[in-house]
């Protein structure tokens, strides 16, 4: 049977199942044969990682060319203001060229897991949180996106990928759903249009 698996990515893991430097990855939490991830997530964030072993389904879920939306919370040095959300939503300017457009809202605290190590604590600097979600896969686009507005980022969740979530799955753990075997179903799964 094809395989999808949800797997929620702690912090300083790799995105991959083997590192020369012997850095944790996948590895030491799936023990899964012969499935691979769509894409990747920086080894300072956590959150959502789908894998499949269809090699169509993770070009389908990974390739730019389908704009598959990717939701964040994203916790950010300082009290985030109207101004640098109305610019993160407009599509922020980075040395490679302007974001597309993002859809982006101030959040309050979002219920998560303790992070190991946990972010550093500034008593005279406060912080807040964002929810961004983008349909473009720009390297760090999101740190860059926030740094671009004034903001850096402390902490940064992937939430979601298209319509699946982490939602019930603890971090270090993963979930495996009913797998689509055509494009028509995972087009339906993800919510892509036709193109």
């Amino acid at each position: 049977m094809p395989k999808l698996i949800l797997f929620n990515k702690p912090y300083f893991v790799l995105s991959k199942f083997r590192d020369e430097q012997k850095r944790k990855t996948l590895a030491d939490f799936l023990k899964i044969p012969h499935v691979y991830p769509c894409g990747r997530l920086d080894y300072d964030s956590e959150g959502l990682i789908l894998l499949t072993d269809l090699g169509w389904l993770q070009n389908l879920i990974s390739s730019p060319k389908h704009k598959l939306p990717k939701t964040y919370l994203v916790q950010v040095e300082g009290e985030i203001s109207n101004e640098a959300i109305e610019k993160l939503s407009k599509g922020a300017l980075l040395r490679d060229g302007k974001t597309l457009p993002a859809k982006a809202k101030k959040i309050p605290v979002p219920s998560l897991w303790e992070r190991t190590p946990p972010i550093r604590f500034r008593k005279n600097i406060p912080d807040s949180w964002i929810e961004i979600t983008i349909c473009e896969g720009k390297n760090r686009q999101v740190r860059r996106m926030t740094a671009a507005v004034g903001f850096a980022t402390l902490r940064l969740v992937r939430k979601s990928i298209g319509s699946l979530s982490i939602d019930g799955i603890k971090n270090g753990e993963y979930k495996e759903i009913v797998c689509p075997t055509n494009m028509r179903e995972a087009r339906t799964l993800l919510t892509i249009g036709e193109n």
